[in-house]
Parts: C-alpha cells; structure tokens; sequence
C-alpha cells in the first residue's frame, strides 16, 4: 500500500483546514529501531510567547503564577488536568501544612474564610472545601490576567545552544504545541520539565527506592455522628480507634494510620490507603495504583455502611482525579538541600521561607507499615532555611522549580515537601522569574536584595 495521502484525504483535509497528521506516514527510507515507531519531523506551531510559563497548576505553580503577575510579567499557565490546585484539588488533599506564613499562605486562607469554606486546625494547618479552593484560584488568575490552559501536558523542552531553556511542548486535544517564555518555571511536583530538560536528579532514599507511598483522597458521606466520632481535628478519637473501627467492619487498611477530616453536613475527607513502592513517572505502575486504592477506598466504605446504624448511610461519594504522591524527581539545583540543614536548623542569606515541618516518612513497604505508618528516620527536625538557590536548576539556564521537585535530600524533602512550603516557594519563583523577564537576564544574576525587597512587599499582612 502506499504511504501517500489518497486523493479523497487530500480533499476532505483541505476542505476542513487541518492537515492529516504525518506521523502517520512513515517515509520509505527510513530504518526503524526494532521495538520503536520512528516518527517523521515536523514543524510545531507556538502557541504562545510569555514572560514567565508555569508548568503545573498547584499549589506552588498558583503561588508562582499570582507572584509573577504581581510583579509585572505576563504569565501561562500550563496543567495537566481539569482544574486549578493540583493535590489540594484534582488530589482532594482537603488538608494545608506548615502555612502560618505571610504572602498567599495568609491571602488563602481568609477567602477562603470568606466563602464559608475553611476550618482551622491549631495555627498552622487547616481545612478547605475543594470546590471553593477551585473556583478561588481561578478567580485569582482571572484577577491578575493569567493565561490558563487545562488537559495539556509537558512532553519536550527547547533549548538553546547555549543550553538555556527557551521553551516548551505540550500534547492536549489541541494536537502538538510549542509554548516559549524568558523563564520556565517547573511546578509539575514530579519534577517532569527538569528531567526532560536534561537535568540531573533524585528519587527515593537510595538514588532511586525505597519510596514514599502514595495514597488516594476520598470524599465519603455518612451521618454527622458517625463522621464527628472519629473526626480527627477534635481529637475525641485516635487514628487507631479509626483503624480498629475499619477493621471491625472486616477491612485491614493498607495504611496502618487512617485519617478522617470532618468537613461538616454529612461529608468528610478520608485518606485510608497507602501504595507502596511506585514510581510516578511509571504511568503502568500509577495506573495499577490508582485502581487497586480506589478499589480499596471503595470496599472500606462498603463495609462501614454494613455495620449499620449510624453508618448505614455510608458512602463513598468520589475519589481524587490523580493519586496523591509524597515522593517524586528531585531536580539538581544550585544549592542541595540536606539533612544537616534539618537537624541544624541551617540559615541562608537568601532565604525563601523556613520550613518547620517534622521530617515525616511514611513506611515505604508493607512490611514497616505493620510496625510504624510513619516516622522522623531518626532526624530530629529544627526550623530551616530553604535558599533560593535551591530553586534554580543547576545544568540548564532558564530554568526554575517550586514545590516537591526543588533540589534536596530525601530527609530535607520529608519536611518540605508540605504544600504551605510549596506555596512559599512558589512566590519566590514567582518573582525571580518576573524579575529576570524584566531585566533580560537569567534567574541566578538576579540581585537576592530585589528579591527580597519584593518578596516582603507581596507578603505584606493586607489591611
């Protein structure tokens, strides 16, 4: 058969406007790798030219996205799934950690207070209602003219031959796209435009496992007195109770330390299973995740709902859109993030924000499950620095990160990997980014004391 368009395609492509596409074709000289499909080359159009482009749409690509625009750039948007947020949303974290920080870690909350859609929990944690958070971080953008575009994802960076990243491409119903930018912001959680960059970085605690688990978000609904008795922000009932309660009803949770956030009416956010050993970058492996926990998250409900009485009603009413994911690509920076820092407490000129998490590891098997759910691997935490530095790719220019992908440790990430730091660290690239654009120069010769200045301006308390 030939490889040429028939006459008939040739007609109704251009009768539509849109050209067949060509990899469907491949050309007669070309020797194909076995195992692999050689695609032909072609040209992809840019959709866009922007000063700051932000890769993912959590909680530290909204802090960087907002800070960018604050700070005069003009800002894209790129993310992967349907909505704003990223795990506080197509998560359903329901749940903000170490965030009694000024900036967006205050601004958040307060509208969120004012949409009736925040409960506190002591001064440094509290809970949100998912679909007002959504609906609050769009309206944000639309407040500060940020471009969004959702259903698309990173499949390759352009670089320079100076090795400074230019740009990137995405795939979305849209077909191929190019996207440039004078900086590229990587927010992804997973680290994905870093490493498809070129850069150099980490997974696990050994190089590359053990892992962090993963676990998937549900929303369930049951009477207020069945929620409220083992709500855990009242601290009436202990996560074992819960757990001895599941299995009273013949389920032995995955995760040893299953947690209920009650979110008032006849709704609460659970988190009930762990997924051990998967790589995020493993799309199979996700995959099987996803449904084996969903599967989980499911059979639990079902058997508190047979329990009857005041579980009779019991239902799971939906779980997350992506599994949550504590342990991904940690990308090489210009300064690496360890656990002498942790346990030093270090301090840095260029201080983006002070993490005062715990090192927190949840048991990377089974087997440790079992004996501890979680621990500090022996890392007794103080308050530490994290340096902008570290936010800066170290083996390409152009490019920053925020959030769980920054360059660190295993242990330094156990503790900064909470999205109050990740919103923190957002607003720093924010505005270096913004502030590199403006000046024409790359994020590591920006001047830390412009930075600085106008980072404390941004997190000034409002009024």
């Amino acid at each position: 058969m030939s490889n040429s368009l028939s006459r008939r395609q040739l007609l109704a492509a251009s009768v539509s406007g849109v050209l067949l596409p060509t990899a469907l074709h491949a050309a007669d000289n070309q020797k194909e790798t076995p195992g692999h499909v050689t695609e032909p080359q072609r040209d992809t159009p840019i959709a866009g030219t922007t000063d700051v482009l932000v890769c993912g749409g959590g909680p530290a690509g909204i802090a960087a996205a907002i800070s960018a625009a604050r700070t005069g750039a003009s800002v894209q948007i790129l993310e992967a799934h349907g909505c704003l947020g990223g795990v506080w949303t197509s998560g359903m974290l329901s749940y903000v950690m170490d965030a009694e920080k000024p900036g967006l870690n205050a601004e958040l909350p307060r509208r969120l207070e004012e949409m009736d859609a925040f409960r506190p929990s002591g001064p440094k944690n509290y809970i949100y209602d998912i679909e007002s958070m959504k609906v609050l971080l769009e309206q944000m953008c639309d407040e500060n003219k940020i471009k969004v575009q959702y259903h698309t994802r990173i499949v390759a960076v352009e670089k320079d031959a100076s090795n400074r990243v230019r740009g990137v491409i995405t795939e979305s119903k849209s077909g191929r796209q190019a996207w440039r930018a004078h900086t590229v912001v990587d927010t992804t959680g997973d680290g994905d435009v870093g490493a498809l960059a070129g850069c150099g970085w980490e997974f696990g605690r050994d190089q590359d496992c053990p892992c962090q688990p993963m676990s998937m978000m549900g929303i369930i609904t049951a009477s207020p007195e069945a929620l409220q008795q083992f709500d855990r922000l009242k601290g009436g009932q202990t996560k074992d109770e819960f757990r001895e309660f599941i299995q009273k009803a013949g389920h032995d949770p995955s995760y040893a330390k299953p947690t209920l956030w009650y979110m008032g009416g006849s709704v609460a956010a659970v988190m009930m299973n762990h997924e051990y050993g998967v790589r995020p970058f493993d799309a199979a492996e996700v995959t099987a995740a996803t449904i084996r926990s969903r599967r989980e998250l499911y059979e639990i409900c079902q058997g508190l709902k047979n329990l009857g009485g005041a579980w009779s009603d019991c239902r799971l009413v939906t779980t997350a859109e992506q599994i949550g994911v504590r342990d991904g690509r940690r990308i090489k920076g210009r300064y690496f993030v360890t656990v002498d820092d942790v346990r030093l407490g270090a301090r840095h000129e260029d201080a983006i924000c002070r993490s005062e998490f715990s090192v927190d590891i949840h048991a990377a098997t089974k087997e440790a499950n079992k004996k501890a759910a979680y621990g500090s691997g022996g890392v007794k935490a103080k308050p530490f620095d994290i340096p902008l530095r570290a936010l800066i790719a170290a083996d390409v220019d152009g490019l920053m990160m925020a959030g769980r992908c920054i360059s660190g440790d295993f242990f330094a990430h156990a503790s900064y990997r909470v999205t109050g730091n990740a919103v923190a660290m957002g607003e720093a690239a924010g505005v270096t980014s913004a502030l590199a654009a403006k000046e024409g120069s790359l994020p590591q010769d920006v001047a830390w004391k412009a930075v600085s200045a106008k980072l404390q301006s941004l997190r000034k308390p409002v009024a």
